[in-house]
């Protein structure tokens, strides 16, 4: 029977929730008559969270279970997920049993019914202490400026998408709270958002520090800056080469004029020092935007670009 949607938990040490989610996720599901799947990713947990998924497996031939070598992070976790699941569409949530399993359903209806390419859970009323709940608002209020998607949740773990979606976008580092905004670049905009219900913490402690909101913007900044200058490396570099040298060499210039005309000394100024390192740095960093182009160019035979459809 084929599967509509593969629901992929990401985990990390979280053994005491593992079967009671999946006999939550089994009567969300059951009850709407959606043929599903469960995939548990443990991320190199170093409790009993394996046994558990074993156990569970052993009871449910439509969970499934992947065990990582070690502790990769949340990406790479959910890319192994992603890589087995095999359902028309695609779900994530976390394992805490904070995401509760009964919107499931629901925005999956949404996503059929409004034709979108995913929907974001979005946790309205949060139950995180505030040292989660301050710095994850402007996390979201600044992601949502700068990639100009308008979703206010970009953390929550509940989504879903079509499968389409997950097979044309690659997760690493911290890139899983980017998943809306890989699936824009590649072309898929229809970008829906839903009010889930937010539960707190049952068991254990959150495995995420205030360094995550850290680390998610430096990716960001990269994801950014690799979508817009990666197959045009020349248009960062060589503008930001070519008004050192500018600069550098205006200033070159006005101290030769002292020199040659006003016979001032110029050997002991600072400004001399600044003219010719800013003419130096911008003919390397210029260099840096030719051997990228020369890379990029020769990469451009290599790439196969996304088609949409054919008829």
């Amino acid at each position: 029977m084929d599967i509509e949607l593969s629901v992929v938990v990401p985990l990390l040490n979280e053994d005491e929730s593992i079967r009671e989610l999946a006999e939550k996720v089994h009567k969300a599901l059951s009850e709407k008559k959606c043929h599903y799947e469960l995939i548990f990713v443990d991320d190199g947990s170093t409790d009993q969270s394996w046994q558990e998924i074993k156990k569970v497996n052993e009871k449910k031939e439509h969970v499934v279970g992947i065990r990582l070598q070690r502790n990769y992070g949340k990406s790479s976790a959910l890319q192994a997920g992603f890589e087995k699941a095999t359902g028309d569409y695609i779900a994530t949530m976390d394992a805490d049993l904070q995401d509760d399993p009964n919107e499931l359903p629901l925005m999956l209806q949404k996503l059929k019914e409004e034709n979108l390419h995913l929907v974001s859970g979005w946790k309205k009323e949060r139950h995180d202490p505030i040292s989660k709940t301050i710095p994850s608002r402007f996390f979201n209020k600044v992601t949502s400026l700068v990639t100009g998607i308008k979703l206010n949740d970009f953390n929550c773990g509940l989504k879903v998408y079509r499968a389409d979606v997950i097979e044309n976008i690659y997760l690493y580092g911290e890139l899983h709270r980017y998943i809306p905004f890989l699936a824009k670049l590649e072309g898929f905009d229809r970008i829906g958002e839903k009010v889930v219900k937010h539960h707190p913490r049952k068991y254990g402690e959150t495995k995420f520090g205030i360094s995550r909101f850290m680390h998610g913007f430096l990716d960001l900044l990269t994801l950014l800056f690799v979508n817009r200058y990666l197959q045009r490396p020349m248009h960062f570099f060589g503008t930001l080469g070519f008004l050192f040298l500018i600069l550098g060499g205006a200033i070159n210039a006005y101290l030769s004029i002292d020199k040659i005309f006003f016979g001032e000394p110029i050997g002991d100024r600072p400004l001399l020092l600044l003219g010719v390192m800013l003419m130096v740095l911008g003919v390397q960093i210029f260099s840096i935007g030719f051997l990228g182009e020369l890379i990029q160019k020769r990469n451009e035979k290599q790439e196969k670009p996304n088609i949409r459809e054919t008829v």
